[in-house]
């Protein structure tokens, strides 16, 4: 279908409001006799019409009135048929939801407000249903079959259909691990190549984030752009379809809309999503976000005879947590020595984390087994590492892992994992992931450098949909590679993860002029702003509140600028700042001021290529 030319206009004139369905023959869907669900937001801002014109089986959206995707295709094909033609709509069930629930985040609580069309659907003797659920930040859609025996699902090319023409994009390749890079680029850049999701774009003045959720038991989807620019998804995980028996849930196919950078970054829409835990497990005190030390960046492998010593820095830093990675199962006695770090750490008040290769997770008696050993040991939190290729088979194990983690009250991180699809909201002891390209890629002893731009770029790209466990900040000047100590400095600070690990090695940390920050950034955090200036593949300023101090950290990107920070966020008063700005001679030292400001005032930041700042605001006593 041809792309929306009125840019200003409504978007669904003549359609029929909250009517469940109703006959479009003059609405911009074009085609005399289609049947069409219109569901509208709770704030009446967004709208998503679901239609069956021509048979094609397509969804819209817009806010304030604007068009933000053109028909786009819902589709499946399974058992020979695909479920997006020969489509007719039929019955409409209305539903919402609203709720609150503690998110570990940017901000403190998450509100799960939506309104939901449950649509019937018949193609080809087929009965299925379609769900479009909308909320105030964007839209969710996705199919749904009842269980059949042997039931075949084939292909899903869902997609999406920008309404813009050649809109800015910022994406990466398709990369089933992950780790790829981020780049600005035009969706007519693009055309015929495999990308990642999520991908964020500017439409109109509009930024939107596609990506999908809720995908436990189906394969990871990627998306290619053609030569219109229609996103067209594709399930390259599982190439040959498979089998099942039970009832079939496509993954919420999402658009997240936000009229500024702040909206997006605040969204919870993936989260939102995903089925809500059990009461116990939504308000379990053993799940507690918090900061970590860890060796492997920064000396490799863990040592077995300085175990104690890492604890110690870890106690030193008040850090709540500390990681024993890859390699302690080498050590000449693994589990006594293990066990032995355990008792200490916890005479220190330190949690000790745990890793541990998924190849001993995958047979359902053996994780559990594991899982149960470390809990009785006193391990808090397990480190999962190399899972599979995303495939129907993985995406569910990640859920089967969670669930047995949570049996024995251990938090999880993912690594070399798939992207976050918001199942930390069901198992919110799935504190995070990977699924980022991050400081462990821009290490000397692999010879890697990553791009200046993308530290920009992936606040507003891969945290949109989830935390990442990029493991930020290091001093050491052979490993800066062109940063300077203020922009890793502001790395702790804005690629935010519930359990944040920090990458340098504690002795740096302990001798660096800003300790007194580093032993006082939090790792979630009751409020979160964009500064203005931000830019992805530009420039990335937050202002991040916990309680009642502030935390601003600001990341540049390839080219020297300077940045003024409107403090107007403060409250009333007098506040007391600590800034790391970078130093115009090195990149391995700050310009350290201490100073009075008010919300009236404001903090000239001079940015170096690759440069950055942060600044830690306390009310003044």
């Amino acid at each position: 279908m041809g792309r929306s030319t009125g840019r200003g206009s409504r978007l669904f004139p003549g359609v029929c409001g909250l009517a469940l369905t109703c006959i479009a023959g003059i609405t911009p869907i074009g085609a005399a006799q289609a049947k069409t669900v219109q569901v509208t937001s709770p704030d009446g801002k967004v709208q998503a019409l679901l239609a069956d014109d021509g048979g094609h089986l397509s969804y819209r959206v817009a806010i304030d009135g604007r068009p933000i995707l053109d028909p786009s295709p819902l589709r499946m094909r399974v058992d020979g048929i695909e479920l997006g033609d020969g489509a007719s709509i039929g019955a409409v069930r209305r539903d919402r939801t609203d709720s609150r629930y503690r998110f570990f985040g940017a901000k403190a609580a998450a509100i799960d407000r939506s309104t939901i069309a449950h649509v019937s659907l018949t193609t080809h003797g087929t009965t299925f249903e379609a769900d479009v659920r909308v909320a105030n930040d964007g839209v969710g859609v996705r199919l749904r079959l009842p269980a059949k025996a042997g039931r075949r699902i084939e292909a899903d090319h869902s997609g999406w259909t920008l309404a813009a023409a050649d809109p800015r994009v910022w994406v990466t390749p398709r990369d089933p691990g992950y780790e790829a890079i981020y780049e600005k680029k035009t969706l007519g850049e693009l055309a015929g190549e495999p990308l990642g999701l999520p991908l964020t774009a500017k439409v109109d003045r509009y930024w939107v984030t596609i990506s999908e959720a809720a995908t436990a038991g189906y394969g990871d989807m990627s998306i290619t752009p053609d030569a219109s620019g229609r996103l067209t998804g594709d399930l390259y995980a599982d190439p040959k379809g498979w089998r099942t028996d039970r009832a079939v849930v496509q993954p919420w196919r999402v658009t997240i809309v936000a009229r500024d950078l702040t909206g997006l970054v605040n969204t919870t829409l993936i989260q939102n999503l995903n089925p809500p835990p059990s009461p116990a497990l939504a308000a379990a005190p053993w799940i507690r976000p918090g900061r970590s030390s860890w060796q492997w960046l920064a000396i490799g492998a863990p040592l077995e005879a300085d175990q104690h010593q890492w604890v110690d820095w870890t106690r030193q830093l008040g850090y709540e947590y500390y990681l024993v990675d890859e390699g302690w199962a080498a050590w000449k006695r693994p589990w006594d020595t293990l066990a032995d770090t355990v008792r200490y750490a916890r005479s220190q008040g330190v949690g000790i984390w745990i890793w541990v290769d998924s190849k001993e997770m995958v047979e359902p008696a053996q994780r559990r087994a594991t899982l149960r050993r470390y809990a009785a040991m006193g391990i808090v939190g397990v480190k999962v590492d190399f899972p599979g290729h995303p495939d129907h088979v993985w995406t569910q194990w990640y859920e089967d892992f969670a669930r047995d983690a949570a049996a024995d009250r251990l938090m999880v991180d993912y690594h070399g994992a798939v992207k976050p699809t918001g199942t930390e909201r069901t198992w919110p002891n799935i504190l995070t992931r990977e699924a980022v390209r991050g400081h462990e890629w821009q290490i000397t002893r692999y010879k890697r450098v990553l791009p200046a731009d993308h530290d920009t770029i992936i606040p507003f790209t891969r945290y949109i949909v989830g935390p990442g466990d990029y493991t930020p900040t290091v001093f050491e000047p052979e490993e800066l590679q062109g940063n300077s100590w203020s922009h890793e400095l502001a790395q702790a600070i804005i690629f935010t993860s519930p359990y944040l690990s920090f990458g340098g090695h504690p002795r740096t940390y302990l001798a660096n002029p800003a300790v007194d920050l580093l032993k006082a950034v939090p790792a979630v955090y009751d409020e979160t702003i964009v500064l203005p200036g931000s830019d992805p593949g530009t420039l990335a300023g937050f202002a991040r509140r916990r309680g009642r101090q502030w935390f601003v950290a600001v990341i540049n990107g390839s080219s020297a600028r300077s940045l003024t920070i409107d403090l107007r966020f403060l409250g009333k008063g007098d506040w007391s700042l600590l800034s790391f700005a970078d130093d115009a001679a090195r990149t391995d030292t700050y310009d350290r001021t201490e100073r009075m400001v008010r919300s009236n005032g404001s903090i000239k930041v001079p940015l170096r290529a690759q440069g950055g700042f942060a600044g830690w605001l306390r009310p003044a006593r």
